[in-house]
């Protein structure tokens, strides 16, 4: 066999697009689910936004710099993430074009059936699709941060903001969380397109233990029991 050559034929098998889609199908139908699980029983990011609007409240009446020193944290970590992600991205490009070379490699990882250089293209793909998910979510969320730092520093601590104001901005500040969440839970669902490089059924079973790992931080955790004792819901 040369290096050219495909180690499992050359069509595509249907249970491996099943496995290489299926991190894909739970990390938007788990967002889906999540907006519906949390009218009836909050996540910690749900809690969290009580918390946001006690933050705004306290911020429009103190002229320290605290505000602007946490507002900074949050956006270079979300930076970060948006820079990282933009760069796994280029290497996703680069595993594409070089796949004929790095299919034999990547086959002696794997168990059972080998796979098809089309079922490593699509694999490839899907990955791809993944993290370009995950940079187009840091990236707006960056944006509305920025937003929430503008509306915030718009804010006069001399005169008390009105309640609206006060919920507009912590809203923004909520928006922009809830889409860094979303791309910090696509890189969860990267650890299930990694194990289908080891097998399908390897993808598929950890699939499911992230959702249920990402279901209990959200609504089970200590830290989620610590926030909703001090949150009113």
């Amino acid at each position: 066999m040369t290096q050219t050559d495909s180690p499992g034929g050359t069509g595509v098998d249907g249970f491996s697009f099943f496995a290489s889609a299926l991190p894909l199908l739970a990390l938007y139908g788990y967002g889906f689910a999540a907006k519906i699980i949390d009218r009836h029983r909050p996540s910690i990011s749900a809690l969290m936004n009580e918390q946001r609007i006690n933050w705004v409240t306290h911020a429009t009446r103190r002229e320290t710099p605290l505000d602007a020193i946490l507002s900074g944290n949050i956006m270079s970590s979300v930076s970060f993430f948006a820079s990282t992600t933009a760069l796994l991205i280029l290497a996703l490009f680069t595993v594409i074009g070089q796949l004929p070379q790095l299919s034999p490699a990547l086959s002696s990882i794997t168990f059972g059936a080998l796979y098809s250089d089309a079922d490593f293209q699509i694999h490839n793909i899907a990955m791809l699709i993944l993290f370009v998910s995950a940079f187009l979510s840091f990236t707006l969320s960056l944006r509305q941060f920025n937003h929430f730092c503008i509306l915030l520093g718009a804010s006069d601590p001399a005169s008390p903001a009105p309640p609206d104001t006060i919920g507009t901005i912590a809203r923004i500040n909520a928006i922009a969380a809830r889409n860094f969440n979303a791309g910090i839970r696509a890189y969860y669902f990267a650890i299930p397109m990694v194990a289908w490089f080891i097998s399908s059924w390897a993808s598929i079973a950890v699939t499911f233990i992230t959702v249920a790992l990402l279901f209990y931080r959200e609504y089970f955790s200590y830290a989620r029991w610590l926030v909703a004792r001090i949150t009113p819901h």
